[in-house]
């Protein structure tokens, strides 16, 4: 067996094995924030190898998590992953409802260059904590954190710690981390390195610090209204690594809070009793008459719009006077007075018509006869015709000379008019030098 069948059949091997990875088990606490890292370098082993080994493998990977039955995810879970090329997280605060519950979630990783898929379990073993949940919960506005960058351990632990500082409590825990977007936020514009925002909720066991509870005050909430920033004293203390928004704090205690009972439903109309059977309609159903439908809806308007059209049709047709009848109504003095302004319209319109006449041939445009080439009119289009001369005088013609003509009785000459004419640029005197003579 060659090199080739030797590589392939170890990426077969290597394919099947990696496919065959056990489940992963996590075990989440309820009321605790859960973050899990979908890693795209654990899912690309799931794939083919390069053709050529050795090529550093940086395929756009995508990931469609779902819970196992379902097309979506349980509502206390979400999913994000900005780019192919970055990797997905798995994030939320499970609920004490589902302690003791497994919840199977499907992750599926696509593969954009090859088209491959490759899929595993994620299974959530909610556990159950101590003094849950916690009785005092403040929810911070971070504006200048995405929800991916809040979600590193690393930036999460740095945030815990400043609130640990202002608070001092014995027990702090995450309990969840929301989107702006999510909660009706705009998407910023791509400029100057804008975030999105987030909100993150923690809850403590001791009440509130004086640094938090300064928010409440009179003075901050009139800056908060007027859209101004409060004073807050422990401030400094995240302007470091953290912009937070004091005017969307919220603080909330929960052994204050007045539980809702909701009132049990008395069955009613619609509603089946406690152990009540389903009892299917008959089979044999009575048939239902339409014709009084018919007639309500198509007959009575079309015969409302019949009797209208007889109406009509009457009073435009069978009740004409015509126009013998006007003008044997008319005074007759009337009738002639009319009759003149008729015929004054027609003669005036006939008229008009005679007034039409072509334009002059010195207004269009004609071909040069030695270039070919459209030569312009000698007038303009906005010469007005009406005042030009039939025919031209001495005066309009620039390119005209004038020399004496001899009469046949005396020896008085009268000037004659020729054309200045011209053979290769020199002018031909010609005609001038015959008239001369005469």
């Amino acid at each position: 067996m060659d090199s080739v069948g030797v590589l392939v059949w170890l990426s077969i091997v290597v394919t099947i094995l990696s496919k065959s990875h056990a489940d992963r088990n996590v075990y989440p606490s309820a009321g605790v924030l859960f973050v899990h890292v979908l890693e795209r370098e654990y899912f690309k082993g799931e794939f083919p190898p390069y053709p050529k080994p050795g090529d550093a493998s940086n395929d756009p990977i995508t990931f469609n998590t779902n819970l196992m039955g379902y097309p979506d995810r349980p509502g206390w879970l979400r999913y994000i992953q900005r780019t192919p090329h970055s990797d997905g997280v798995l994030y939320g605060s499970p609920t004490s409802e589902l302690v003791g519950k497994p919840t199977v979630i499907e992750i599926t990783a696509y593969n954009r260059r090859t088209f491959e898929t490759a899929r595993h379990n994620l299974i959530i073993n909610i556990m159950s904590t101590e003094d849950f949940p916690l009785p005092y919960q403040a929810e911070f506005f971070i504006k200048n954190m995405n929800v991916e960058e809040m979600l590193a351990s690393e930036v999460l632990g740095d945030f815990l710690g400043a609130v640990k500082n202002v608070w001092q409590p014995e027990r702090l825990n995450a309990i969840n981390i929301t989107s702006a977007l999510d909660r009706g936020g705009r998407v910023p514009l791509p400029i100057n390195d804008l975030k999105e925002g987030v909100y993150v909720m923690v809850g403590a066991d001791v009440p509130f610090s004086s640094c938090l509870r300064e928010v409440e005050t009179p003075q901050n909430q009139l800056r908060c209204s007027q859209e101004m920033e409060p004073v807050i004293s422990c401030d400094k203390k995240f302007r470091a690594q953290f912009h937070i928004d004091w005017c969307k704090i919220s603080l909330v205690d929960i052994t204050k809070v007045v539980p809702v009972h909701r009132e049990k439903a008395e069955p009613g109309t619609g509603i089946l009793p406690d152990m009540g059977e389903y009892k299917p309609p008959s089979e044999t159903l009575e048939s239902r008459d339409y014709f009084a439908d018919f007639l309500i809806t198509l007959a009575v308007p079309s015969a409302v719009a019949l009797v209208l059209l007889l109406i009509l049709g009457y009073s435009m047709c069978c009740r004409r006077e015509g126009v013998e009848k006007r003008n044997m109504q008319t005074p007759d003095i009337q009738l002639v007075h009319h009759s003149s302004i008729q015929k004054s319209t027609k003669e005036l319109r006939s008229m008009s018509k005679n007034r039409e006449i072509s334009w002059p041939l010195s207004t269009l445009p004609v071909f040069h006869h030695v270039s070919g080439e459209v030569v312009p009119p000698i007038h303009r289009d906005n010469y007005e015709t009406t005042s030009m001369p039939l025919m031209q005088t001495q005066t309009n013609l620039q390119s005209q000379m004038q020399i004496p003509r001899q009469q046949p009785s005396g020896d008085n000459y009268c000037m004659s008019t020729f054309r200045r004419l011209e053979v290769n640029g020199i002018p031909e005197e010609r005609k001038v030098a015959e008239a001369l003579n005469l």
